[in-house]
């Protein structure tokens, strides 16, 4: 199956370029309200499951026992920007645990900060370690699990770590999908293990990560926990000027969205009792996020101002080195 064109760039009064992609939403039932595209093709969701990852911390009362807060939980859910505040609760969670920087496994890369931040940063000679690697605080969360069952954390990011299975459960229950031999694995750009799912079954794992419904009741109230925590902290979860921190900033506890890499992206809508899952078919992060913002203006009733704040998350404005408007992406196909 061909996926449709769902996204739009152009340029002065000519369309650029085009972006295919499959989206699809449901409720924690797994009705279908929308579908485009294949939404059957196992796709490697990457970061976009964070926040599923994280309810083996959460259900286990390790988040408790730890005394983990609600900004700490928000950033176990994150792929954050490396922002000082992200460093800051990233190192505390590990002290946390008894841990500190060494244990990670996540590799270092440069903040992701934006403008003259990340020029400051290079400026006063600055390194960058794990600790600001966008998965700092998913990994961090995952050395709180071993730790707090009396696992080594050492090797952690393998399959066969006790944290890996025991994550890979909850996934498999979450998504009514199972995983064995035969399921799609390969080592995300953190190095831990990344599992193929259907589009299908990923938004029914958010749908009932939104509500509740389909899940045991340690594994509700845990899902409700990081909701409430990432409605309360948005800035955690990603960071200055980014998409998820923006919509979820203008909506509040309405939705959860997270990103992932290679154009992929999930969200819950829990008053609708909806999940929603994007992938764009080349990649394009800037497209995923554009067919998030259309979906979730469809099927999320707002106000005024909500819809209004929206709006330039859905019809991005591009301009060029001047700061000048030159173009912009824009919904098509079966999202316009």
């Amino acid at each position: 199956m061909t996926d449709p064109v769902l996204v739009e760039v152009t340029r002065g009064s000519m369309l650029e370029s085009i972006h295919r992609g499959a989206a699809i939403v449901v409720d924690a039932d797994g009705g279908v309200l929308f579908a485009c595209g294949d939404t059957e093709r196992p796709i490697y969701p990457r970061s976009a499951i964070k926040a599923l990852q994280a309810l083996a911390l959460v259900e286990s009362g390790i988040a408790d026992r730890f005394a983990l807060s609600d900004p700490e939980l928000a950033l176990c859910c994150a792929s954050h920007s490396g922002e000082p505040a992200h460093v800051e609760a990233a190192v505390s969670m590990l002290a946390k645990a008894g841990c500190d920087a060494s244990a990670l496994e996540c590799g270092a890369h440069w903040p992701s900060l934006v403008g003259e931040a990340v020029q400051r940063f290079a400026a006063a000679g600055a390194r960058p370690t794990a600790l600001q690697n966008n998965c700092s605080g998913k990994h961090a969360g995952m050395i709180c699990l071993a730790c707090g069952q009396g696992d080594d954390p050492a090797g952690y990011i393998g399959r066969a770590h006790p944290v890996q299975r025991r994550i890979a459960s909850v996934l498999a229950e979450v998504t009514a999908t199972p995983i064995d031999e035969t399921t799609p694995c390969g080592t995300d750009g953190c190095s831990i293990p990344t599992y193929g799912f259907p589009l299908r079954a990923l938004a029914q794992a958010f749908a009932r990560f939104g509500t509740g419904h389909g899940l045991g009741p340690d594994r509700a109230r845990a899902a409700a926990r990081l909701r409430a925590a990432v409605a309360a902290n948005p800035f955690f979860v990603a960071g200055t000027d980014r998409f998820d921190t923006r919509a979820m900033t203008i909506l509040g506890d309405k939705a959860f969205t997270k990103t992932g890499a290679e154009g992929v992206h999930c969200a819950a809508l829990p008053a609708q009792g909806l999940g929603i899952a994007v992938k764009c078919a080349d990649g394009a992060g800037r497209a995923s996020e554009v067919m998030m913002a259309a979906l979730i203006a469809r099927f999320m009733p707002m106000s005024v101002d909500e819809a209004q704040a929206l709006a330039p998350l859905r019809a991005p404005v591009l301009k060029n080195w001047n700061g000048i408007e030159v173009g912009g992406l824009r919904v098509a196909g079966p999202l316009s």
